[in-house]
């Protein structure tokens, strides 16, 4: 499917990357938020592939109040984005597609990667949403800390959420272990809340980032975009039932398996 895209900006001055069908419509939306670095060449790839598969796809610069972009899409400093103001700027996101024409507002997905993992939850605890997605966050040990950034205990943040989850992990990730993610599932079912969350075997923190070719794994990151892709059409459709609880766990990790021997990887 053919694809245009626009630069626009929220009503805060936070820089927004859209991308959509070029045949008229109305199309669902997926928010998605980014790594660490900012919005950079991998988010906006991400969008357009949104697109290519019949969304509108909204990348926001999340983390655009930092004073030296430059700085921060090298990875040489960070933001720390508050999870009160994160919700308030997917807010502002949402907004700006209010009175888009192509945008159906009565379907939105919002995605969240490393960093940003754990706020497609919040802002799903707040707000009526059809799905949340996690990469390759959320699930650490430090996410369930309670901070002045993260002042909502993350185990009440999943309590509330009310609308189905994927996530995606990679065995190999030097920040969230096996355990961990183990622990993420157990919080959702314990509250049941309907996931459909895949491990995959030899995947490093980062492995959907093609433009870092150190953590990037093809197979795996085929394999999970296109369930994440599977999971979004069908909760779009109405096939996760809110009325009732959907479990789904794939998970493959060597036996011989040691989080202390991951590594970061370039």
């Amino acid at each position: 499917m053919q694809v245009v895209t626009e630069k626009l900006k929220t009503a805060d001055g936070m820089p927004v990357y859209l991308a959509q069908p070029i045949t008229a419509g109305r199309y669902p939306i997926v928010i998605l938020m980014h790594e660490r670095y900012g919005l950079v060449q991998h988010t906006e790839d991400l969008a357009r592939r949104c697109a290519e598969d019949g969304f509108v796809a909204c990348a926001p610069n999340f983390f655009f109040r930092h004073p030296d972009q430059a700085v921060l899409s090298s990875g040489d400093s960070r933001y720390d984005m508050t999870d009160p103001e994160s919700v308030q700027l997917l807010a502002s996101a949402l907004a700006l597609l209010e009175h888009h024409p192509s945008a159906d507002l009565s379907k939105v997905a919002v995605a969240g990667f490393c960093q940003t993992g754990r706020h497609p939850l919040l802002f799903a605890a707040e707000r009526p949403i059809t799905a949340a997605v996690v990469w390759y966050g959320a699930a650490a040990s430090r996410e369930w800390e309670v901070t002045p950034a993260q002042p909502r205990a993350l185990d009440g943040v999943i309590a509330a959420v009310a609308c189905p989850v994927f996530g995606a992990f990679g065995s190999d990730d030097h920040l969230i272990s096996v355990g961990d993610v183990c622990r993420f599932r157990n919080a959702l079912e314990r509250h049941n809340k309907s996931y459909d969350i895949e491990l995959y075997a030899g995947a490093p923190h980062g492995w959907l980032n093609d433009t870092m070719p150190g953590r990037y794994r093809k197979p795996q990151a085929e394999a999970a975009w296109s369930a994440q892709q599977r999971f979004l059409k069908q909760v779009f459709a109405g096939e996760w039932s809110p009325q009732q609880v959907r479990w789904k766990f794939d998970s493959e990790f060597g036996r011989d398996y040691d989080f202390a021997k991951n590594r970061r990887q370039a």
